[in-house]
């Protein structure tokens, strides 16, 4: 029997030392890879192909949030399981806009993640029970689609231009922003302009309150992706 392959992304090691300890008690799951930040799981998924994907939301470099749309578009076979401390509707809203396959919640039992691994792989979602019972309680009272809402006032961001302002909001200079996605200072320069312009801040201490505010260095919930 062929085994369910998984690619684990956090940023703290205990915690993947942890993940993958409980998942080699399971015989039909294997752990292929490990990723530190949101882009090194965007490229250890391109280059192993895993089954599922279990990501943290809070990651540097690319939060898990915009790392899940980059690993969603490039392997659309790949399914992602976003793992969060958060219990917060947006959260939850943005997870399911952006098509992963479920959201679980860190406090949850251990026995929860294998059984959302297969879950997954058999494509099919799965969300943390009290997440679950979040969406029943907001449905009961205010019925939205099961692709989410989108809030007067959200600004519309171009998935480079949240790397951009998440690397800003960490301190990176346009130099290192620029060597950090492969692009030129000028075009790093450029993006700056537009993301000043598109939030209406005038300086890089604008731009970091702005990402810490709409939670863009946590998870960019808060941030459309076009």
């Amino acid at each position: 029997m062929s085994k369910i392959t998984v690619l684990l992304a956090d940023d703290h090691a205990i915690v993947r030392e942890g993940l993958r300890a409980l998942l080699e008690n399971e015989a039909d799951i294997e752990v292929v890879g490990e990723a530190h930040d949101g882009r090194q799981a965007v490229q250890l998924t391109k280059k192993l192909l895993p089954a599922v994907v279990v990501i943290d939301i809070a990651m540097p470099l690319l939060n898990g949030l915009e790392a899940t749309r980059q690993i969603l578009k490039a392997v659309p076979a790949t399914r992602v399981l976003v793992l969060s401390a958060h219990r917060d509707d947006e959260y939850v809203d943005e997870v399911i806009r952006l098509g992963a396959a479920g959201y679980l919640i860190k406090q949850s039992s251990a026995h929860i993640l294998p059984k959302a691994i297969r879950e997954a792989q058999s494509g099919r979602a799965f969300f943390d029970p009290a997440v679950t019972k979040r969406l029943g309680d907001r449905a009961d009272t205010a019925p939205r689609g099961a692709m989410g809402w989108r809030k007067k006032g959200d600004v519309h961001l171009t998935s480079r231009e949240v790397e951009i302002l998440q690397l800003i909001a960490e301190g990176k200079a346009n130099k290192q922003t620029a060597d950090e996605l492969g692009i030129s200072i000028k075009t790093v320069e450029k993006h700056r302009q537009n993301l000043m312009s598109k939030l209406d801040v005038h300086d890089t201490a604008g731009l970091t309150r702005y990402a810490i505010a709409s939670g863009v260095i946590e998870s960019g919930v808060r941030i459309i992706i076009e």
